[in-house]
């Protein structure tokens, strides 16, 4: 799930309550502060009895506040201060007494009074217990008010659950709590849009265990997705072969051959309203006519007959001549002449937007430059982290959708 980004300092009120998952909120705590990020700790009571405040305390570098009769400022007025201080206010692990407290408007704790002062701070609560806890109907009555006072539920998901059972009420990973976390931040631009993207290389077989493909670690796909959620649309990824984790919160379909990314991305516009279709995938122009079965032996002195190649379909242009095409923004990946090869490209595509970059330059690195190009002309992005990159190109992209013009 990793993605590349450039630290923009944050200061995250985390607050922990009672439960098996405060132990997840140890790795939270590491993984927003190597983000960049500035952590405040607050825990209840009960946290305490899973996960020692000195253990939060070391993560954070700051001390852990506990008590609101033993308060850290000198003004007593913690209950105040933490909150409107922080960019986002986090309770991971919530619990279902938390989400109960919090509903309820009470403030008996240092972290229930923390909810009530929050004013207009981002607020997100990571609910973690047990399955049929989860499932209970006074529980779910709290998360919808809690949804409905403007409050950010992550999770929970499925899976196996310390009791030993299995169901929806695990705690979100800390990693994918890390993107919940920063989407708080993000501009809903794409709010209520769905955003079907290809990303990474294909692989075109010759024999069993060779084929054609190319250097494409998708790595800007991947913050293409994440940015597109994070501005409140619904992501499919059609991806191509890649080491890289499935992004949280995007539904990704895995394919390998060009033919195969083609079929998937007429059955996602066929199967429901597509509203953007960017094609960052770097698919393979050519593929072996005829797959050898079995592998191909190596004869000493003997180089094997090269495959015959034939053309893979174009996409991109395929989308962009639909008669109910969606928004579409192309891709080209050059190795010079950046301009003239991706100027010709966006007008053989018919695509209103294209981005151009240099290959070498970008592929398997988590930076990159590029060049935008539309009816009007140019204008060049300086190189930064491609998840950086991603939202400056969700934003460009929101800009020039019609329903969004004005």
């Amino acid at each position: 799930m990793n993605t590349p980004r450039g630290a923009v300092a944050r200061r995250v009120l985390l607050g922990i309550s009672g439960g098996v998952a405060a132990y997840k909120a140890c790795e939270l705590t590491r993984l927003l502060v190597k983000a960049g990020h500035q952590v405040q700790v607050a825990m209840t009571e009960a946290a305490t009895r899973f996960v020692g405040p000195v253990t939060l305390q070391a993560l954070s570098g700051r001390a852990v506040a506990l008590d609101i009769w033993q308060p850290l400022r000198a003004s007593g007025m913690d209950h105040i201060d933490l909150v409107r201080e922080a960019d986002a206010l986090v309770v991971a692990p919530a619990s279902a007494d938390l989400l109960a407290r919090a509903a309820c408007g009470m403030g008996d704790d240092l972290l229930a009074t923390l909810l009530l002062a929050r004013d207009a701070v981002p607020t997100l609560l990571a609910p973690a217990m047990n399955r049929a806890m989860w499932a209970h109907p006074a529980v779910q009555r709290n998360a919808a008010r809690l949804r409905a006072d403007g409050v950010r539920l992550a999770g929970p998901a499925s899976g196996e659950q310390a009791c030993g059972e299995v169901g929806e009420g695990r705690m979100l990973e800390p990693e994918a709590l890390l993107w919940e976390i920063e989407a708080l931040w993000q501009p809903q631009l794409l709010q209520g849009l769905r955003v079907l993207l290809t990303a990474g290389p294909t692989f075109e077989p010759w024999d069993a265990v060779r084929g054609l493909s190319n250097r494409s670690s998708g790595k800007m796909g991947w913050a293409l997705a994440r940015a597109a959620w994070e501005a409140g649309a619904e992501v499919v990824l059609v991806a191509g072969p890649s080491a890289l984790a499935p992004p949280h919160g995007v539904r990704v379909v895995a394919v390998e051959t060009a033919l195969q990314m083609r079929q998937a991305v007429q059955d996602e516009l066929s199967g429901a309203r597509c509203d953007v279709f960017i094609a960052a995938a770097a698919v393979a122009d050519w593929r072996p006519r005829e797959v050898q079965p079995g592998k191909i032996k190596k004869e000493p002195g003997r180089a094997p007959q090269l495959p015959e190649l034939e053309a893979n379909p174009d996409i991109l242009a395929e989308v962009a001549a639909r008669g109910d095409a969606p928004f579409c923004v192309g891709f080209a990946a050059e190795a010079g002449d950046l301009l003239v090869n991706a100027r010709a490209k966006r007008e053989r595509k018919g695509v209103p937007l294209l981005v151009g970059n240099l290959g070498p330059q970008t592929f398997g690195r988590d930076d990159n430059a590029c060049v935008l190009l539309d009816a009007q002309g140019e204008r060049e992005l300086p190189r930064m982290p491609k998840l950086d990159l991603a939202r400056r190109l969700v934003q460009e992209i929101a800009s020039r959708l019609p329903a969004r013009q004005g």
